[in-house]
């Protein structure tokens, strides 16, 4: 989004100067490699072209390339896996993106029951490691098989069952990070109460790479939780679904509790043939992990309160596998979705009681603008995913699909609600934090970048889309 506010920095250092601090093979200019991560999941096309792209193998790397971006004021792009929605690991023209892929070791600690993992590490991995050793960690975006834990920490990421347990930044309890001058921290520890000093490990995580670049964390692990039982519900319209979940939230905090309209059902059964019911508007899945005999009690007043709301047919399960089909086929709504056409991908929230209204007003968006919006959600905590999709290489829809991408986040804050709940604001959204946060809010953000990040090199664009004042 340049055309609102985004300076775009230039080149002023010469990149054989960092060649020559780091191994051999750190830094790539190859254009056709260096093109591969001019886009993160987002593909935002005004996305820049790096002039390199530094390959980090250790926290010493990441403190080399950044002491020599302040020095040269040369703007530099963090990135873990790519898979950011909203276009924060997108390439600036001319900058370097310091990628975090190759750091990925991961270690448990099942005294302190924390991993250590480096920020490249996939969040899968991390989980895989902690189960060998009996434990698990809790949080997991639909990214989880791609996602790095990194980015997980950068943009606060949620997930599926982040209802009842939570975020990741509710299991941050450690990090080390490197600020732009190159200085590393280290914030927290494997401790489960502290609170010496200011909140220094909060104002990172969820900052999006514009305060620091995390290399490492020290991550909370848990005792898995009991088997789950799995509810389906299918409704005649969102909006009912919608009511079904406020209804439910008053009374229990299921595991999950997940939402899918027509359009997403339809997707999804195109791609993966489970015989999900197509004529459904919506579809609602609820997960309890209760122990023993409170699952069977939490699940039937899910169902009663879904047959309140009008559902069409309520199926529940204590087959794992069976459970497991209906959650894999949540995770494939936005890939199954990307063969609609050219995706936005929203990620608006608001207070749970709003969430009919805002399914409704999405709809009237859609209609407004004779666009497709198809709503999945984490709907139990208010986050939805509107997915706006239109063809590719058709300008007109493409411009009404814009359109309609700030009125959904201008209606969620209408609803006192957020432009982003677990996504972050990356580059795409930008242009509508003000309107969220007002000018207060903004300016001390502003002074709190330019404290950390004087010449504003970390993530241009990012959350500030104006040219830092003289």
């Amino acid at each position: 989004m340049r055309e609102r506010g985004f300076v775009e920095p230039a080149m002023n250092g010469p990149v054989e100067q960092l060649v020559s601090c780091l191994s051999p093979g750190t830094v790539v200019t190859d254009p056709a490699i260096v093109a591969n991560y001019r886009f993160d999941w987002a593909r935002d096309p005004s996305a820049g072209v790096p002039a390199a792209v530094v390959r980090a193998r250790s926290t010493a790397d990441v403190q080399t390339v950044l002491r020599w971006a302040s020095e040269n004021r040369v703007p530099v792009v963090p990135r873990g896996a790519g898979s950011s929605l909203a276009g924060g690991a997108s390439g600036v023209e001319g900058g370097v993106t310091l990628s975090l892929e190759l750091m990925r070791d991961v270690s448990v600690d099942v005294g302190n029951r924390v991993a250590v993992a480096q920020a490249g590490a996939i969040t899968a991995d991390v989980k895989t490691a902690a189960a060998a050793h009996g434990l698990w960690y809790p949080p997991d975006p639909s990214s989880y098989e791609m996602s790095s834990i990194g980015g997980n920490a950068a943009t606060n990421a949620g997930g599926l069952c982040c209802l009842k347990y939570g975020v990741t930044g509710d299991y941050v309890l450690g990090m080390e990070v490197v600020l732009a001058d190159g200085r590393i921290i280290r914030l927290g520890g494997p401790r489960l109460k502290d609170v010496a000093g200011l909140p220094l490990l909060r104002l990172f995580v969820g900052s999006e790479g514009t305060l620091g670049v995390i290399t490492e964390l020290t991550l909370r692990l848990l005792p898995p939780p009991p088997a789950p039982a799995t509810l389906t519900a299918t409704f005649g319209s969102v909006e009912a679904a919608a009511e079904a979940v406020v209804a439910i939230t008053r009374q229990v905090r299921p595991a999950m509790l997940e939402l899918m309209d027509r359009v997403a059902i339809n997707a999804v059964e195109d791609l993966i043939r489970m015989d999900l019911d197509r004529s459904s508007e919506a579809l609602l899945l609820a997960r309890s992990d209760a122990p023993g005999a409170a699952a069977a009690d939490e699940l039937a007043i899910i169902e009663a309160a879904c047959q309140a709301s009008g559902a069409r047919e309520v199926y529940t399960t204590t087959e794992q596998d069976e459970g497991d089909a209906f959650i894999h086929a949540r995770r494939s709504a936005l890939p199954a979705m990307e063969r609609l056409g050219v995706l936005l991908i929203e990620d608006v929230g608001v207070p749970v009681p709003a969430l009919p209204e805002l399914v409704r007003g999405i709809r009237g968006i859609a209609e407004a603008r004779n666009t497709i919006i198809s709503v999945i959600a984490h709907a139990g905590d208010g986050n939805t995913h509107p997915v706006i999709a239109y063809p590719p290489g058709d300008d007109e829809a493409e411009a009404r699909a814009r359109l309609a991408f700030g009125d959904v986040m201008m209606l969620a804050i209408e609803l006192g609600g957020t432009i982003t709940g677990e996504h972050g604001v990356g580059r795409l959204k930008t242009p509508w934090l003000l309107d969220q946060l007002g000018h207060d809010s903004m300016a001390l953000t502003r002074q709190i970048k330019d404290a950390l990040d004087p010449a504003h090199i970390l993530n241009p664009g990012v959350m500030l889309p104006e040219e830092p004042s003289a």
